[in-house]
């Protein structure tokens, strides 16, 4: 029963993680072909591991619904409840790129788009009216929810094309509430979080890895907004919005570099110890790595996509390195 007990929200970043990894995969096999297979292979297992989950995520609140309850009004644990949306989402991004399934892409994309609007009003709630919510409290995991919304469009804007009459306008409509409500809510976290970083004790070791989830925001934002530009039919006019994401990809990669120079502070420290939030370092490096892949292909730069290529090994090394220690961990975790 522990299992169910100690069974953490924060698992389905796990989810997230090993399936943008899928997606990237299959985006850079175009030069190096031995990754078609491995995206396959890596989308399968993470859709399996996704149902197991699911069901552990359903039991303990069926089981242990305080515990559960408790874990919904913490002031870091919160954050990452949406994670269970934004696998649906991650999932229906790989039927669509992976696969080319649309119609079981959909069904994933539209109970993700539920779940993930349900708790962007549910989870900001929760911090508005919350009383013990202390500065030591801030950490980059409350970009969590903003991420979420913004992942919305990523899979939501290839089916406006494939809709007609309201089900099209409405597809529209979610789409740009997720990448709005998302993409301002980040700026709004952006300052609070780096008024955190500047003015407070630097992130303890356990949470460290949340300072990646900076990529997060900059990488999914980057993807949606270019989906949501070259799929969406009364946008004819694009180029703007394509070298906006390449000024966003910009901030991105001094974060990138940022966020290794502080890993390795922290190493050198000796305060990295292996915990469930390493899985923080995979998706956001992940969706910035796809988010490079397809700025180097629209708008034809041969070197960000040279370093694109670079990132994704990078991004492939520390999944590798993050699963082993999961796997090696599991009863360590499960023990609370």
């Amino acid at each position: 029963m522990d299992y169910i007990k100690n069974f953490a929200p924060s698992w389905f970043a796990s989810i997230m993680g090993t399936g943008i990894l899928a997606i990237s995969c299959k985006l850079f096999s175009e030069y190096f072909s031995v990754l078609l297979p491995v995206s396959i292979f890596l989308f399968w297992f993470n859709l399996f591991i996704f149902f197991l989950f699911l069901v552990l995520w359903i039991l303990r609140w069926l089981l242990f619904y305080e515990k559960a309850k408790d874990d919904l009004f913490h002031p870091i644990i919160s954050s990452f409840y949406p994670t269970i949306a934004v696998a649906f989402l991650v999932i229906a991004g790989g039927y669509i790129i992976i696969l080319h399934n649309t119609q079981l892409a959909e069904i994933f994309w539209f109970l993700g788009t539920l779940l993930m609007i349900a708790f962007a009003f549910l989870i900001p709630f929760i911090m508005f009216s919350h009383e013990k919510i202390e500065i030591s409290h801030i950490n980059p995991g409350w970009y969590i929810p903003p991420v979420g919304l913004i992942v919305i469009p990523i899979a939501g804007a290839f089916f406006e094309p494939l809709s007609t009459g309201v089900y099209k306008e409405l597809i529209t409509i979610t789409n740009f509430l997720g990448y709005g409500a998302g993409f301002f809510l980040y700026i709004a976290l952006l300052a609070i979080i780096v008024y955190r970083l500047i003015l407070h004790s630097p992130l303890p070791g356990t949470i460290a890895p949340t300072l990646w989830i900076n990529l997060g925001p900059i990488g999914a934002g980057n993807i949606a907004l270019i989906n949501i530009i070259s799929k969406t039919s009364f946008i004819s006019v694009k180029e703007p919005f394509y070298i906006f994401s390449l000024i966003f990809w910009g901030f991105g990669l001094w974060w990138l570099v940022m966020s290794i120079i502080m890993t390795i502070r922290y190493i050198k420290r000796a305060e990295l110890n292996y915990t469930m939030s390493w899985w923080a370092f995979i998706f956001p490096l992940g969706a910035y790595t796809a988010s490079t892949y397809l700025i180097g292909k629209i708008l034809h730069l041969k070197i960000i996509s040279i370093l694109g290529f670079f990132i994704f090994w990078l991004l492939f090394f520390i999944w590798c390195i993050t699963f082993f220690k999961t796997f090696t961990n599991i009863k360590k975790i499960f023990k609370g």
